[in-house]
């Protein structure tokens, strides 16, 4: 989420209780005057902790100079070491979402950054093409492939800085024909497409040999998501090799997994190119690291390990040690390292945040490294043994965002991957304390926030698979107050009794604050904040069997509570009504009760697509 985001939805919400002149008032369809938005400015209320970052670069020349990309607040730049980041893209780009960064070999002016991160969760951010600085980032120019949708990766040869490569995955959401390989002569002015699988496989990864750039390797992956569920893997996946610059490629099959093939990274080692290593996620024992010694003509697996190919559509990256051919690091729930080329893999437990994506190594003195993951970018110039903190990036993607009462009032958000916080809007003095700048206040990174409108230290936070917490703010003590009690992990949806959206809705009655709501395919309803609960409605969904099996597929299920469909995505209690209910599930029904969920009316449009 973009830097001034927060800020921004604060001031929204206090717009409401603007007075609109009489000529907006008589307009039933005008909210708000537009000149109660023209004196507004933003300004950056935090968090300061980290976001997801999937892509990262660096310049071997200048060892404190690095760029990161995250997927939900641009691009930023630091020239100490990480210890400070400047966002350099706000205003610029189309959106906020990124996906890869070069930086051209022969002129570190010029850059080169992807729109649309290619680690596809259910909460994505679609791209919207190619950008391209002359002025080591200091202003943009957008170079085309609008429709290429994420961009997993761009490779820049290493002796013209005009002449670029792009890994293009294409729509995640249907079938398009703007995907594959791409290359520029002309830094973005024309483009070619040099390799087409079909119009529902793109490319994700790129790797080009660095003794010899007409040597190109590039993994093609279809990935799509559906309303209810993500696809990875087909028949037309896996890694394809150019030797004339990407005018002609060939499917590389020998000792490569046969059948279906998902997400695979790939990486030539520059200390030996005839080195090539692959982590590729394909079906049954097939799935893990394998290397070819022989430029590509063939290969062999090295481990079938799990950890290293775990849920691959959100990780499988591998990236080559530039000096030493037989190390090697795989991203994945940890980062990884291999010093025996590829056979033995330990983690590096020093990163400060797990949920790796990205990894550059300078080629100049691979002790200095810029690491991306669910936390942010993190630099090290010790090989590992210590890394910059991700405590001072404004990056943090927030689920959701509400306010409270006070005054001056408090934000509260959901952080992914790190956990619910609560920030000031303003503070009373000139010094900010730990506790009265950022706290968290109960649930995790998925759940909505409901803070009790009676006493602003009671906070309502959820989780996934329907985990409420009551959060005592004086006290620090959390009380659980979940619905109904079940693990939604590595579970089949439609053995679920009731199915609970990794962010599902959390609402306290605007006439009666001891009055919750929460929602699965059901609504739940307490009386005594949560005490207890009832359940006042049917199935709100289609409740469609063919979309209730495991999750994700069809190599690979996700079992990670995310990928939960057929649930009540929004509801809202009437603020001028009691007991009028308002539900709206993810597979596109909406429904309505008029008496406090005794009765329930689908009120759909007949001309609604489904879910």
């Amino acid at each position: 989420m973009s830097r001034p985001l927060i800020a921004c939805l604060a001031l929204v919400c206090a717009l409401p209780f603007a007075v609109a002149p009489v000529s907006a008032q008589d307009d039933p369809n005008q909210i708000l005057d537009p000149v109660h938005l023209s004196a507004l400015s933003y300004r950056n209320v935090g968090p300061h902790r980290g976001g997801r970052v999937t892509a990262v670069a660096g310049v071997p020349e200048d060892p404190y100079l690095f760029y990161m990309g995250s997927t939900g607040g641009g691009v930023f730049k630091t020239e100490d070491a990480g210890n400070t980041w400047t966002n350099i893209s706000d205003g610029q780009m189309a959106v906020a979402s990124i996906g890869a960064i070069a930086v051209a070999p022969s002129d570190a002016n010029v850059l080169y950054v992807g729109t649309g991160s290619a680690e596809p969760r259910g909460n994505t951010s679609p791209g919207r093409g190619m950008y391209r600085s002359t002025d080591a980032g200091k202003t943009w120019d957008f170079i085309g492939l609008p429709d290429a949708g994420q961009i997993g990766r761009v490779v820049v040869h290493p002796d013209d800085p005009d002449v670029a490569y792009v890994a293009a995955l294409g729509s995640l959401f249907g079938r398009n024909e703007e995907r594959g390989v791409y290359r520029t002569r002309d830094g973005g002015t024309t483009w070619e497409n040099l390799l087409f699988v079909n119009d529902s496989t793109g490319v994700v990864d790129l790797a080009m040999d660095p003794s010899n750039p007409r040597i190109l390797f590039a993994t093609a992956w279809r990935a799509q998501r559906l309303p209810w569920t993500m696809i990875s893997g087909s028949a037309e996946g896996g890694i394809y090799r150019s030797k004339d610059g990407g005018e002609t490629w060939q499917q590389l099959r020998a000792g490569l997994p046969t059948g279906l093939v998902g997400k695979a990274g790939v990486t030539v080692s520059p200390a030996n190119p005839d080195r090539v290593w692959a982590v590729i996620e394909a079906e049954g024992e097939a799935g893990g690291v394998y290397r070819s010694d022989n430029g590509g003509d063939s290969w062999r697996q090295l481990t079938g390990d799990r950890q290293l190919w775990h849920r691959p559509w959100y990780y499988n990256r591998i990236t080559a040690d530039p000096q030493d051919e037989n190390t090697v690091y795989i991203n994945n729930v940890l980062f990884y390292r291999s010093v025996d080329g590829g056979t033995g893999w330990q983690p590096i437990p020093t990163v400060p945040h797990p949920d790796s994506h990205a990894l550059w190594i300078n080629p100049l003195n691979t002790d200095i490294m810029i690491e991306g993951d669910d936390g942010g970018g993190t630099v090290t110039l010790n090989g590992g043994r210590s890394w910059s903190t991700q405590r001072n990036q404004a990056t943090a993607e927030l689920y959701r965002v509400t306010v409270d009462d006070q005054f001056p009032y408090r934000l509260y958000g959901s952080q992914q991957d790190n956990s619910t916080v609560s920030v000031p809007s303003r503070v009373s003095g000139a010094m900010i304390s730990d506790f009265e700048h950022e706290y968290q206040v109960g649930g995790c990174e998925s759940g909505h926030i409901a803070v009790d409108p009676r006493d602003p230290n009671i906070v309502y936070a959820g989780c996934f698979g329907g985990s409420i917490s009551r959060y005592d703010v004086r006290t620090g003590q959390t009380r659980e107050i979940l619905a109904y009690p079940q693990n939604q992990l590595a579970q089949r949806i439609g053995d679920l009794r009731y199915r609970f959206q990794w962010n599902a809705p959390i609402r306290i009655s605007p006439h009666d604050p001891d009055v919750l709501y929460h929602t699965s395919n059901h609504v739940h309803r307490s009386r005594n904040g949560g005490q207890s609960w009832e359940v006042i409605s049917p199935d709100l969904t289609t409740d469609n069997p063919d979309h209730q099996g495991f999750a994700g597929g069809p190599i690979t299920s996700d079992g990670t509570g995310v990928e939960v469909y057929g649930t009540i995505f929004a509801f809202e209690e009437s603020p001028d009504e009691p007991g009028v209910l308002w539900a709206g599930s993810d597979d596109g029904r909406i429904h309505v009760s008029r008496d406090g969920g005794d009765n329930w009316t689908d009120v759909t449009p007949s001309d609604f697509p489904e879910g």
